[in-house]
């Protein structure tokens, strides 16, 4: 199934391909991590770090996936609010949750300040702000819930807003420590480095199955097998080839480029987002573009044509420019991509429940970054024999709303 369609932004703003290996070797990896985009290139990064064997497979080219339709907004806020979730989980883990976002977006500036390439790593504030009248509320909801918790955010009511931005609207909260990225050039320095460190990578090659065999995995894949002691899953939004995941809801979203504006774009050049849903999000890229997206539908089909993605790029347009007026934006590039999220709003991430050495990073929301960052982390310390704090929150045996089972069985 085709992840995406249209003209993709961030494989224009770079070159250099990695040099990729394609031949089986007899070793026995640590670990194998299946999906070659974010997710599996920090994973990959965490467990070199930890000194283990890591191979990582790619069924199309690396970073072609999800990664090179990623708009690059990094934030400690999730689509759910720290209130909400609160309220779905209680106060003690809905703030641990936060806090490791918040820490994530720390742990993303030092691997960007170590690759061999400039990967555009931005430290930003964020604007959410208040779509209409009834959604002011939830803003200050949440800024006293992230106030409470020591969470860097400052609240700003209508007439500070527009003082600052130019944008009417009835309010917004303003948070401090996050970021932006060129998501293509973040994973390809990534994989660069790693593949310097030892770690071997692989293209061009789907894997079938995974079977077990005296405590050996074997990947099962178009080329040969490969071997391995643990294995991880970054698929993505795709189907994982071992494993069936339920609690998942698969969206169609669309994304503007402009051409190059000379002006200043905003205030801070910030991540801007809304409280509607779904909602609308900006951010400024390093050649004076602006990048937009939204209008999300509820659907996995990707065949559609450049006409009806233009056509919803320049909605987008129309709506960033109601929204900042002084903005002249002509739109230059276009597409639209899958993502997913999960029913409670958050990722999947830990050992499958029944089956041995097998493990999922699969980042299902609006953080997607975020959450393979956290994710890489906990479960390098998954197979390292640690249980990490929390980690029941993004586990694989919990239940969703509609669903009793494990979201992966």
């Amino acid at each position: 199934m085709p992840i995406h369609a249209g003209q993709l932004y961030w494989p224009t703003t770079m070159n250099e391909a990695n040099s990729i290996q394609n031949y089986i070797t007899d070793k026995t990896y640590d670990a194998v991590i299946i999906g070659g985009g974010m997710s599996g290139a920090l994973s990959a990064l965490s467990l070199v770090d930890a000194g283990m064997t890591v191979a990582v497979i790619e069924k199309e080219e690396f970073a072609y996936g999800s990664t090179a339709a990623n708009t690059g907004l990094l934030q400690y806020s999730n689509d759910i609010m720290l209130h909400e979730l609160i309220e779905q989980i209680g106060e003690e883990k809905a703030v641990a949750f936060y806090r490791v976002c918040y820490d994530a977006l720390k742990d993303l500036q030092e691997v960007a300040e170590q690759l061999p390439i400039d990967p555009d790593f931005i430290t930003r504030p964020s604007l959410y702000y208040a779509s209409d009248e009834k959604d002011l509320l939830k803003i200050q909801k949440e800024y006293k819930a992230l106030s409470k918790h020591d969470l860097p955010c400052d609240y700003w009511d209508r007439h500070a807003l527009l003082e600052k931005t130019g944008i009417d609207k009835p309010g917004a909260l303003w948070t401090f420590g996050d970021a932006e990225v060129n998501p293509f050039k973040f994973v390809r320095g990534i994989l660069q480095l790693i593949q310097s460190q030892g770690a071997d990578l692989h293209d061009g090659l789907e894997v079938d199955d995974v079977k077990e065999e005296e405590g050996i995995l074997h990947v099962l894949t178009t080329s040969g097998s490969i071997k391995a002691r643990n294995v991880i899953f970054t698929t993505g939004y795709m189907k994982p080839p071992v494993g069936k995941l339920t609690g998942d809801i698969i969206k169609r979203s669309y994304v503007a480029v402009s051409k190059s504006i000379e002006q200043h774009a905003w205030y801070e050049n910030a991540l801007i987002w809304e409280t509607k849903r779904p909602y609308l999000y900006m951010r400024t890229a390093v050649d004076g573009r602006v990048i937009i997206g939204g209008l999300d539908e509820e659907t996995d089909q990707m065949d559609i044509s450049q006409e009806k993605i233009n056509e919803k790029a320049n909605e987008l347009i129309s709506e960033a420019s109601q929204l900042i007026p002084r903005l002249k934006l002509e739109l230059e590039m276009s597409y639209c991509a899958i993502f997913g999220e999960s029913k409670d709003e958050l990722p999947f991430i830990g050992r499958h429940p029944e089956k041995s050495n097998l493990y999922y990073l699969l980042g299902f929301g609006g953080n997607g970054t975020v959450y393979s960052m956290l994710g890489s982390k906990l479960l390098a310390e998954l197979i390292q024999g640690k249980e990490p704090a929390n980690s029941e929150i993004v586990g694989l045996d919990r239940s969703v709303p509609g669903k009793r089972e494990a979201v992966i069985r």
